[in-house]
């Protein structure tokens, strides 16, 4: 069966030159030119990932988004965006998005990203990748918490801060090192952003006492995990 690709854009030109691409590669896709027509298109036909910019008429792509991670939660999401501000691209992974992709961008990278998305979040569950912290069960693929038989929601960042700290624990990782492997730089205010971040982890991993983050002060964090 084909892949289907909800593809939401309100440049016509561009629409029809990655429409044209990407059943090419044997995807189906469903057009939208704004996001009310596809929050509409998606609650009648559904999709295997959604493709969409971000400014666009009578809804923008982040008020669509959220509509769609209301039915269906585990659905692929890539963003298109001329926007570059880190608060712009933050914006979009709290609300559920799993990528992003700056305009103007080349077609084979649109391509590439949309079949490891769709490999991650794709529905075999023998791709899922996790690990074991302490009694917790860490579903990278899902980005889910689960202990005793309750599940827990992380945010896009809450999970990646997460699978860099479970790859190294044991071990201090320098805040520097995270906030670049994030955000792709090293700021003040990425500086307060990962201190949030990890303020929340935390409260999320309190449910195992020998789970805990560790502040190594004027350095980094560390993961330590109790027998």
């Amino acid at each position: 069966m084909k892949n289907k690709i909800l593809f939401v854009e309100d440049e016509a030109d561009l629409t029809l030159i990655v429409t044209d691409i990407l059943k090419a590669q044997g995807f189906e896709v469903i057009i939208a030119a704004n996001g009310v027509d596809g929050l509409e298109k998606f609650k009648s036909g559904g999709a295997d990932i959604v493709v969409a910019d971000v400014m666009m008429p009578l809804m923008d792509g982040f008020s669509m988004a959220k509509e769609i991670r209301k039915l269906s939660p585990s659905i692929p999401l890539l963003f298109l965006t001329a926007k570059s501000a880190i608060d712009d691209v933050e914006k979009g992974f709290e609300i559920g998005a799993n990528d992003y992709l700056k305009k103007p961008f080349e077609l084979r990278e649109l391509i590439v990203r949309i079949r490891a998305l769709l490999r991650r979040y794709g529905n075999n569950v023998n791709d899922e990748v996790r690990f074991i912290i302490g009694r917790y069960v860490f579903n990278v693929t899902t980005q889910t918490l689960h202990i005793n038989g309750k599940e827990s929601v992380l945010s896009h960042f809450e999970a990646k801060i997460l699978e860099y700290l479970v790859a190294n624990r044991g071990k201090t990782v320098d805040a520097s090192e995270l906030m670049i492997a994030l955000w792709k730089r090293d700021d003040p205010c990425n500086r307060n952003s990962l201190h949030g971040y990890i303020h929340k982890l935390r409260r999320a991993l309190r449910n195992d006492p020998a789970v805990s983050i560790i502040n190594q002060r004027g350095f980094g964090y560390m993961l330590a995990i109790r027998k």
